[in-house]
């Protein structure tokens, strides 16, 4: 078999052996890839250091029974340094990796939109452009649409009818109006669903501009929405820094933390 080249995101990397190294890639083309790299913790290695999480490269494989083999690396973008440096982005980081790879379906299926909106969210969080907690909101959320997944924000997930909407259920797909709500829908505070729809869009002027109140409500609902769907808790986005505490008086257990969702997140 002829080895293949792509460009890949470097999601997960553990220990295999005395030097060598598992790593799971977000390929362009190839989706996701597991390969071995071989030596890359000796000290002598060409490639080592270029096989971190976060890191954007353009790698060479060989395909093997199990797993590939890592082969030539070479460095696209290295959005890691400035990640790991502030503990905000690192765990934002974590928890785009980790969605990424949920997401990505099964091994070598092509996923180039979530290649690309992965990279995408590392360069932004990377920048420091943004709030790191908006960026992971907004990735979470165009992810899901990548995915089918996306909630209903401007219009009744049950029966269409436009907004303004003031309740938000997981079940059944995100805002609902009065005549569709289902007995424990959440009622977001003012402006959340705006704030939704408006990083689901692509509007930075006007998420930038939320309260952080806001913010925290937000982040609660896009989270049970994406682990009610997943049907498992991301591990990663517990230890994510929010700007502000959540409002534990308004839409009451939905903008608790996120990890206290996953086995009931509609109530």
């Amino acid at each position: 078999m002829r080895s293949y080249r792509d460009h890949a995101v470097v999601l997960r990397e553990h220990k295999l052996g005395e030097a060598d190294r598992i790593v799971t890639l977000l390929t362009r083309d190839h989706g996701l890839v597991r390969a071995v790299a071989k030596g890359v913790r000796r000290t002598t290695s060409k490639f080592g250091a270029r096989l971190g999480p976060f890191a954007h490269i353009d790698v060479q494989l060989y395909p093997g029974r199990n797993l590939d083999i890592v082969t030539q690396v070479q460095t696209v973008n290295a959005f890691g340094a400035d990640i790991v440096a502030d503990y905000a982005r690192y765990t934002t980081g974590c928890a785009i990796l980790e969605t990424a790879e949920r997401l990505a379906g099964e091994e070598h299926a092509p996923a180039p939109r979530l290649h690309s909106l992965t990279v995408g969210a590392l360069r932004t969080l990377g920048s420091g452009e943004r709030p790191p907690e908006l960026v992971l909101d907004a990735f979470l959320l165009r992810a899901m649409n990548f995915a089918g997944w996306a909630p209903s924000l401007t219009e009744c997930a049950t029966c269409s009818a436009p907004g303004p909407l003031r309740a938000f259920h997981v079940a059944a797909g995100g805002a609902v109006c009065t005549q569709c709500r289902p007995a424990g829908a959440a009622t977001p505070g003012v402006g959340v669903l705006d704030l939704m729809a408006a990083l689901q869009s692509g509007d930075w002027p006007a998420a930038v501009a939320t309260a952080d109140s806001v913010r925290t409500q937000a982040s609660g609902l896009v989270a049970a929405h994406l682990q009610w769907h997943l049907e498992r808790q991301l591990r990663t986005l517990p230890l994510v820094e929010r700007g502000a505490p959540a409002d534990r008086t308004v839409g009451q257990d939905e903008t608790r933390d996120p990890s206290s969702r996953a086995a009931d997140p509609v109530r």
